[in-house]
């Protein structure tokens, strides 16, 4: 790496220039650059050894994001005080850089290679996670690994009709698409983001933008390795045997070919046969020693993924016998859990989610303790994939990155048609356990979760569903491709893209792409699309059969709410010293109370599974902060006697003195023996001074009056 402190500019006309500098930091690992834009620095590292991982037959790439609580001027929360294993939000941007890097790294690379990205300074107005993917290739350009970059990724937002790219924090959270594309100089090759259920045409619009973003980040990158002068290190892959190849391709091609012109639909069935082939075939191999068995199961591999592939192309027809644009069988069934707030089963094919809806107070929100952003979520979405659900046994180590960008997809998708927090006083949790996968399992997790709300009652404004496309072509131009509607597993891992997008009818709300291979064209871009947006469509048809609108109602067992909106200064009458009157309202109830400042007013939140017990709840609330009315009836309980009369507590902590002239109509000399207290009575609001602000009772007035004080009148 070139000992020179080497800075390159990239120009924008609304003066968010990014910098790129490298030669100054971390000079010992094999590339690295400092990315600045506004206040926000990135530093990106990488490290690869010369040697090749003893047994790898895939790139062994790691790549770990993480922001500094330094570069906020924060200190991390929880015992230690120091940042530990990344969080989701960190683990997402690894999988946005992960996604873009892989590809391009030369076939058969199996060094290792650590891509590391450190937020070091922060901007509350720049957000980071656009500029990680930048800071990564650059860090490759100026190293000498190998990389058929570079690339880059920028965030296209669109606010009031006009596209933004990368744009501020404000301008983010005014939009109604957020995407982040990344691209060499020729292709896109990743996309992810959430939209307000925008058109397909609005969405290809965004990405032409974002790709002529990019390849201006791409020209500096290229000039940046120029003038760092580092040559790309040789590597010598492994060793190739061409006879061996094309023996065994002739050997089992046709064979393959014709067990999935079978079109077996159980993937396990299909397996299972093409295990026996592959099997049969080895053991001709079994005494000879000099034989390379993992060469030869590459070349098995490799013909069998061809054979699919080709079957495909040559037929129109894939190895489930469906047609390309076709979707699987889909059966689902609401309310199947007796328990849970809300559940649902979602089945298409062999992939099915089982989703279930939990509804909870103000104290079950997330809470984010992060470097950039602090706060709570009211909404959380959770994906398991257990390793039954494909016929595995493994150890259950908790969720992994995996799990985490599938919840994080699906999260996005429902997020759109999700009822304003001012509807909904809940705090919702979605879990998505995965039963069975056979392919777009993140998919069915959408459509699942989407009956769950309703079986739950939360009163979405649209129903939303799901589908993964991909894609097989021969490459260039002219080739022939094929686009194919919810793809299954084996489709996902043979084939160029896996493209997934949700929607209502109206529009797309989520999407996640990755592609495979060069030169998809945004002609091929919009038939994918076009022919998912029919998918949806034939889906949501298919759920509505289920269930087509929320239910009117929560399920019995779920927490009920009342909000009651009260002034600001009788927020602490209903906490209380410490908190005892609220405290008591609870234990008395049984209901849980949530009192918040919210707009210069008390927002106070009442929830219980039992009805008289909020109205229980709320009864005592709404007394406590009843203003007092002149000609109103109170029940009253008398705190104290003195000479002159009683101090009568009329409402929950309001009192005022009843008059000796006010306790009966006849003449009372002394007020021992007449009132206890303790005693309760009923007492009338007469009149509130006007200057003083004192309230005058009387008990006299709900009393029959005396004859003779009639006559004397």
């Amino acid at each position: 790496m070139a000992s020179k402190i080497i800075t390159k500019t990239i120009k924008y006309t609304d003066g968010k220039d990014i910098t790129i500098e490298t030669g100054k930091l971390a000079r010992q690992a094999d590339g690295s650059v400092v990315i600045r834009q506004g206040n926000t620095m990135l530093l990106a590292t990488v490290v690869s050894p010369e040697e090749a991982r003893e047994g790898a037959s895939f790139l062994p790439l790691s790549v770990d994001y993480q922001e500094k609580f330094a570069s906020s001027g924060k200190i991390p929360g929880g015992f230690l005080k120091r940042e530990g294993r990344l969080s989701d939000h960190e683990i997402l941007i690894c999988r946005l850089v992960d996604r873009a890097l892989r590809p391009l790294f030369p076939d058969e690379y199996y060094s290792d290679i650590q891509v590391m990205i450190s937020l070091i300074s922060a901007d509350d107005q720049i957000m980071p996670d656009s500029l990680a993917a930048l800071a990564a290739s650059s860090a490759l350009v100026v190293s000498d690994i190998p990389f058929d970059g570079p690339i880059s990724e920028v965030r296209v937002v669109r606010v009031e009709n006009k596209m933004i790219v990368n744009p501020t924090q404000e301008e983010k959270s005014k939009s109604d698409l957020d995407i982040i594309v990344a691209a060499t100089i020729d292709n896109i090759m990743m996309v992810e983001g959430e939209m307000k259920e925008v058109e397909e045409e609005v969405l290809l619009e965004a990405l032409h933008i974002a790709h002529e973003a990019i390849k201006e980040q791409c020209k500096v990158q290229i000039e940046l390795a120029e003038e760092v002068g580092v040559t790309k290190r040789g590597h010598t892959p492994p060793s190739e045997d061409e006879a061996l190849g094309n023996q065994v391709r002739d050997a089992l091609y046709e064979k393959f070919y014709e067990v999935f012109k079978r079109h077996i639909i159980v993937k396990s069935e299909r397996s299972a046969v093409l295990k026996t082939l592959k099997d049969d075939y080895l053991a001709l191999f079994e005494e000879d020693e000099e034989a390379n068995i993992e060469l030869i199961k590459k070349y098995i591999r490799k013909v069998e993924k061809e054979a699919a592939r080709n079957l495909v192309l040559d037929t129109k027809v894939r190895m489930d016998g469906r047609k390309l644009d076709e979707i699987r069988p889909i059966w689902s069934e609401a309310s199947y859990l007796p328990s849970p707030h809300g559940s649902a089963v979602f089945t298409r094919g062999e992939t099915q989610s089982l989703s279930t809806v939990t509804l909870g107070t103000k104290l079950d929100e997330q809470i984010i303790d992060g470097a950039v952003f602090s706060g709570s979520s009211k909404f959380i979405l959770h994906y398991n994939f257990p390793a039954f659900s494909t016929g595995e046994a493994r150890p259950n180590r908790g969720p992994g990155r995996r799990e985490v960008g599938h919840a994080n997809l699906a999260y996005r998708a429902l997020k759109a048609i999700m009822p304003d927090e001012e509807e909904n006083p809940y705090t919702i949790r979605i879990v998505s356990d995965i039963l069975e996968s056979n392919g777009s399992s993140s998919m069915a997790t959408v459509c699942a979760s989407c009956l769950a709300l309703m079986d739950a009652g939360i009163q979405i404004s649209k129903p939303v569903s799901g589908i993964a496309m991909g894609m097989i072509s021969e490459g260039g131009e002219n080739g022939r491709y094929a686009i194919l509607s919810d793809i299954l597993g084996d489709e996902d891992h043979l084939g160029d893209m896996d493209f997934k997008i949700t929607g209502t009818e109206k529009g797309i709300t989520a999407c996640q792409m990755d592609i495979k291979i060069d030169g998809l064209s945004y002609k091929v871009l919009k038939e994918a699309l076009d022919q998912a947006r029919k998918g949806r469509i034939h889906i949501l048809n298919e759920m509505k059969k289920t269930l087509a609108v929320p239910r009117e109602d929560l399920k019995p067992n779920a927490p009920r709410c009342s909000v009651l909106t009260i002034e600001k200064d009788m927020i602490g009458a209903v906490i209380g010293p410490g908190g005892k009157v609220v405290q008591e309202i609870q234990a008395d109830t049984g209901a849980t109370v949530i009192i918040e400042e919210v707009d210069n007013a008390g927002k106070v939140s009442i929830f219980s599974s039992d009805k008289k017990s909020m109205e229980d709840a709320l009864k005592r609330i709404k007394s406590i902060v009843a203003v007092p009315v002149v000609g109103e009836v109170y029940d009253g309980i008398v705190k104290s006697v003195v000479p002159f009369g009683a101090f009568v507590e009329f409402m929950p902590g309001k009192e005022a003195l009843l008059h000796i002239s006010e306790i009966k109509w006849e003449r009372i000399e002394k007020i021992d023996g007449v009132l206890e207290v303790g005693e309760e009575i009923k007492v009338k609001l007469i009149g509130i001074d006007n200057k003083s602000g004192k309230l005058r009772l009387s008990r006299k007035v709900l009393l029959p009056r005396p004859e003779k004080s009639r006559t004397a009148r």
